[in-house]
């Protein structure tokens, strides 16, 4: 072989490409194992959990939209009964909560009352006419005050625990960042 094709230490082309391989792996055996979590693995429902992030828009519109769909099931299986629907609007402030996105935190606790109005349409009494179903809506929104005061108060107090942690971890990545 010429010597333009050898290397500086004198070795030809297809050593010099397998040097590096070679060097890769002894580093590699000479790295300690991955630490893995002791324990078992989570459950396969965990993994499998619905992670979306909705907008501020977006969470607005599905709390509004699936309080009207489920007050219109109420009325159809349970015949108007405000109390289901007060009990339906619970799960839906969590969700609502849970999955708007961290920098639209605030408009969960804004957006859930004005759902639980939109799905009471479907729900509340009313007569004949314009001013009877207002009069119904009213009466409504009066008697039922307490779930819409506790489903604001669930969704704010979810946002509020989210907004804490992402606080936290934040200074933590700060105070690993300086030091």
């Amino acid at each position: 072989m010429p010597p333009q094709d050898r290397g500086a230490d004198g070795r030809t082309g297809a050593a010099l490409a397998r040097a590096p391989k070679a060097v890769a792996r002894a580093a590699a055996a000479r790295r300690p194992a991955p630490v893995r979590p002791s324990g078992p693995p989570p459950p396969r429902t965990v993994r499998r959990m619905p992670n979306p992030r909705l907008t501020g828009l977006g969470g607005g519109l599905f709390c509004a939209a699936l309080m009207l769909a489920l007050g219109f099931l109420d009325g159809l299986l349970f015949g108007a009964s405000r109390t289901f629907y007060g009990v339906l609007f619970l799960p839906v402030c969590v969700l609502t909560a849970v999955w708007v996105r961290r920098c639209d935190l605030l408009t969960a606790p804004i957006v859930v009352p004005i759902a639980f109005a939109v799905g009471l349409t479907a729900v509340a009494d009313g007569g004949d006419g314009l001013t009877g179903r207002l009069t119904g809506f009213v009466t409504a929104l009066a008697t039922e005050a307490g779930w819409l005061y506790g489903g604001t108060l669930i969704a704010g107090t979810t946002a509020l625990v989210r907004r804490v942690r992402l606080m936290r971890r934040r200074a933590a990545a700060r105070g690993r960042a300086t030091a």
